[in-house]
């Protein structure tokens, strides 16, 4: 029989009994502390960091390295999770047809319906009337899966080798949640709610019903289920009424699921007749590009980068993250999150400082850091200082340590600046085939819908000033906010909306980049930050 201790987290002051072994990543999740794990605890992110103040040996490690040898006392350098969550998005004006109604009958009779939009990274409930259809509350909050992983892979592989009950159990908690803080906001109860509706990307999709994510790690890549459904919300882990239903938008593609499904229903995309481009760029990227003749869908491995997961310095849109960088009176001007100390970068925060390095000459055209004698822009000189070496690597530093809130300097490095190549450089490569297999050139676009919180928060002319959206087409872009939530709004307001989205998911044509033999010509090609070969 193994040995136990006792570990006591601080400042939330948890005292928990674990075995001997036990790494103190999968303590803190026992305790329910949540811990950021991005990685899934391989050891590789380093953001799962902790300060043992008292045990055998003390100081700051990687928790899911850290075996329980002892009685610990843990500082968790608990940050305040408190991250801008988006929730607002672009919606149509439809009829209110839910098809549910109470067993009893008459329309004079009150009942709430529920839409979520479960993110990789966050998770947003909407309490709409039965009757009218009008938002009552709103609940969002992190997705508590980022604790086994930041990505869908990370969070299939625990999956696959610690099973599905615990990642399917803490959603269905999250849920119900939500619901309650919903239904508190507005004064009704949570079994007045006939009937939910859910969406999500296909491994969110997956790991909410219990399904094996195993098609989706190994090729072909396929889900094993793609059809809507419409299921009996207790039998799910969901709490409302009795009978109450439990409505499943269609996955496409084994990484194009029910949220694509959700925003391409909030616009009605297969009735547009402007060639259009949607774009929901999160932990992974989906595109779809057409119009009401013809449509093309595909996702891109982007990989966490934009929501700060393996950026030495990233972290997600919460308090004291860098969000914006602009040049005032030849001054390098930071907007910091809730206007505090800085402590890292956020993605749209990552788009801007890239931008910034291309516009002054800091890098060069493939994503090389230069040297200070190679810079030719005079402000450029002035801001000479930032260029510095750590660990004996150049990085750019955008934050000095005695002006951060962690007393450690705030900078990117030249691995970071090719994580983004990596990212945007997949992007634009599926851009570029999807053009193709449409017959058209990239500047024949006519817009651009940018959709999720990224999309929403980033500023769109330097995503096109780094090569993520093709340049011709910055002042083309429209960004619709959380259209997946509003998506699952309409499929739970109107059942003919549902079966609507159902159809126009099977009208999808998707592209596996995969296969496609230019792919990877193209994505090198888009590595290069081809505007700073025009400079």
């Amino acid at each position: 029989m193994k040995k136990t201790y006792t570990v006591t987290f601080l400042p939330q002051n948890l005292v928990l009994e674990v075995e001997e072994g036990t790494t103190l990543l999968a303590a803190e999740q026992m305790a329910g502390l949540e811990p950021d794990a991005p990685c899934g605890g391989k050891g590789n992110c380093g953001k799962c960091k902790v300060n043992i103040v008292a045990g055998v040996k003390t100081g700051v490690v990687l928790a899911c390295q850290t075996p329980v040898t002892c009685d610990m006392k843990v500082d968790t350098m608990y940050q305040e999770k408190i991250q801008k969550i988006l929730t607002d998005g672009f919606s149509r004006n439809i009829e209110v047809a839910p098809g549910v109604s109470r067993p009893e009958g008459g329309q004079d009779l009150p009942f709430y319906l529920m839409a979520f939009d479960i993110g990789t990274t966050t998770i947003v409930g909407y309490l709409l009337d039965g009757r009218t259809g009008a938002e009552k509350g709103i609940a969002s909050m992190m997705n508590p899966q980022h604790q086994f992983g930041a990505d869908v892979i990370s969070r299939s592989n625990y999956v696959l080798e610690h099973g599905g009950r615990e990642m399917q159990e803490v959603v269905q908690k999250a849920l119900n949640q939500l619901i309650g803080q919903a239904c508190a906001e507005a004064g009704v109860r949570r079994e007045d709610i006939l009937q939910v509706s859910i969406v999500g990307n296909t491994c969110m999709h997956h790991l909410f019903l219990g399904i094996s994510p195993d098609s989706l790690v190994h090729a072909p890549y396929l889900p094993a289920v793609k059809d809507g459904m419409i299921l009996d919300a207790a039998e799910n882990g969901i709490r409302i009424a009795d009978g109450g239903k439990l409505v499943m938008l269609p996955n496409i593609a084994g990484f194009v699921g029910a949220d694509t499904v959700g925003c391409m229903l909030s616009v009605a995309f297969d009735q547009l007749k402007p060639m259009t481009l949607m774009i929901d760029i999160g932990t992974n990227g989906e595109l779809v590009m057409g119009n009401r003749d013809h449509m093309v869908t595909t996702s891109t491995a982007a990989g966490p980068a934009f929501e700060g997961a393996k950026i030495e310095c990233g972290m997600r849109g919460s308090k004291g993250a860098i969000s914006h960088i602009t040049v005032e009176d030849h001054e390098l001007k930071l907007e910091v999150i809730e206007d505090v100390r800085p402590i890292g970068i956020c993605g749209s925060g990552l788009i801007d400082i890239l931008a910034f390095m291309i516009r002054y000459g800091f890098i060069d055209n493939y994503g090389s850091l230069c040297e200070e004698e190679d810079l030719e822009d005079e402000f450029a000189k002035s801001q000479a200082y930032r260029l510095k070496e750590k660990d004996g690597k150049p990085v750019f530093v955008l934050v000095p340590a005695e002006e951060s809130a962690n007393g450690t300097d705030i900078y990117i490095s030249q691995k970071d600046i090719r994580e983004v190549q990596l990212a945007k450089g997949a992007i634009a490569a599926g851009i570029q085939i999807m053009a193709a297999k449409l017959s058209i050139r990239p500047e024949e676009i006519e817009q651009v819908y940018l959709a999720g919180a990224f999309g929403n928060y980033m500023d769109a002319e330097n995503a096109c000033e780094i090569g993520l959206i093709p340049y011709e087409l910055r002042e083309r872009i429209i960004p619709i906010g959380n259209a997946a939530g509003e998506g699952a709004k309409l499929a739970v307001v109107n059942r003919g909306e549902y079966e609507y989205a159902c159809e126009m998911a099977k009208k999808a044509e998707f592209i596996e980049l995969a296969t496609e033999s230019c792919f990877q010509d193209t994505f090198v090609d888009e590595l290069e930050f081809a505007r700073a070969v025009e400079r």
